[in-house]
């Protein structure tokens, strides 16, 4: 079923009313892998160890991450009054390698803030920007807080990691482990260049 715009708009003017920001969501994961447990009600062992690898990728990227010299100027001088509202949890990879470049940017950038929000604990709002169908995560949805409207949405992926996945999947149908493993390898080679890129194009 199709969701009207309005309604996207009314979910994330809701969501938005019930966010935390980025320093709040990097304490909950940190407790979280502290505590061996993760966001969400299904408790596992598996979303444990992603959690606390979510948390060491973050810390990391919080230190070393390195925005290139034309992004940070069009964030410096971008007249964009946006709010960034992200969807994720705890366990998720692609969100660890995403969440602290979008903030990066966002600090950069007088008109724009980022929140954060659980997905399992909004699923209406993460129904009404699916991808492909699926209940992928981090899902950056982008609020201009002067129009009042949602203008566009980002994610799960990086664009360059995104064709990796789609051409894999069409040859392959499904993503190995192996496959998984050489996304975060390629994550690591990347030191979130091709992130930063994407979300300059947020702004134009």
């Amino acid at each position: 079923m199709k969701i009207s715009e309005k309604t996207k708009e009314v979910l994330v003017a809701k969501a938005m009313t019930e966010a935390t920001d980025y320093t709040a969501y990097r304490e909950l994961v940190a407790a979280h892998a502290q505590q061996e447990t993760s966001t969400g009600a299904i408790q596992t062992e598996a979303l444990s160890e992603y959690t606390q690898l979510s948390n060491a990728r973050m810390r990391r990227l919080d230190k070393t991450l390195k925005i290139p010299e034309a992004v940070a100027t069009a964030f410096k001088n971008t007249s964009s009054k946006q709010q960034w509202l992200v969807l994720t949890e705890s366990w998720c990879g692609d969100a660890a390698q995403s969440m602290p470049a979008m903030q990066k940017v966002a600090d950069l950038a007088e008109g724009i803030t980022l929140s954060v929000v659980l997905r399992d604990e909004h699923p209406e709002l993460m129904d009404a920007f699916l991808t492909n169908g699926s209940r992928s995560i981090p899902k950056l949805i982008v609020f201009d807080t002067e129009k009042n409207k949602v203008i566009t949405s980002w994610g799960p992926r990086p664009s360059v990691a995104t064709k990796m996945v789609n051409d894999f999947k069409a040859a392959h149908g499904t993503l190995t482990p192996e496959f998984k493993r050489d996304l975060q390898v390629w994550y690591t080679k990347d030191k979130g260049q091709n992130i930063f890129e994407d979300l300059a194009r947020l702004i134009d």
